[in-house]
């Protein structure tokens, strides 16, 4: 099998998957000993100037309408994820401040966290638990999940942009963004919490946000 028909398998692949696809799970569909990180960087030349390119998000890769083409599906989504500014606020919080927990979530917004606000983030699966604090209470903490930095088009947290881009992209209309100490030098971690937890835990803490 030649270069040119592992990079033709690649790209069907990818454009046929409704999910990003790690370098991995690219390289078990090509011949043994292939240079998975060459072909994809040569599609990605091959799609760099065209209304699709080939994006790294979340560590794994996927097609993505061009970002001077994003305004034209912009209404679309804007009607799927219509969030309230107590939503925003709260995944603005958890972003930049991951992994969190409701009492900070709480603390930083100085105004309690309604159950139904947390739902819409986990519902949507922009949220997730990711462990609990070993502190008195061992409180849940939450952060930011894969399905999150797909949809915003980021490879990891650490490249969220600054809370000027935020505000100039409309996500922090009518939001006091100083109060919720997201500041510009603010960058975020991706810290793991002291005590993560077990499958059968996870399954727990979802039946019971749900």
């Amino acid at each position: 099998m030649d270069n040119q028909e592992q990079l033709r398998i690649c790209e069907a692949l990818l454009f046929a998957s409704d999910r990003p696809l790690s370098s991995i799970a690219l390289a078990e569909q090509l011949v043994e000993g292939s240079d998975v990180g060459a072909i994809l960087s040569e599609l990605q030349d091959k799609y760099s100037a065209s209304g699709v390119n080939l994006v790294e998000v979340a560590g794994k890769w996927m097609f993505q309408t061009a970002s001077d083409l994003a305004f034209l599906l912009r209404k679309e989504e804007e009607k799927e994820r219509k969030l309230s500014r107590a939503a925003v606020e709260t995944l603005a919080i958890i972003a930049y401040h991951q992994p969190v927990t409701r009492a900070e979530i709480e603390e930083i917004r100085g105004v309690g966290l309604s159950k139904g606000t947390l739902d819409v983030l986990l519902e949507a699966t922009w949220v997730r638990p990711v462990g609990r604090r070993r502190t008195p209470g061992r409180p849940m903490t939450y952060g930011t999940s894969e399905e999150f930095l797909v949809h915003f088009g980021l490879n990891s947290v650490k490249d969220l942009p600054g809370v000027a881009e935020l505000k100039a992209t409309g996500f922090l209309d009518n939001v006091n963004t100083s109060r919720l100490n997201l500041l510009d030098d603010v960058k975020p971690n991706e810290e793991q919490p002291d005590l993560p937890m077990d499958d059968d835990e996870s399954s727990s803490e979802e039946q019971v946000i749900s």
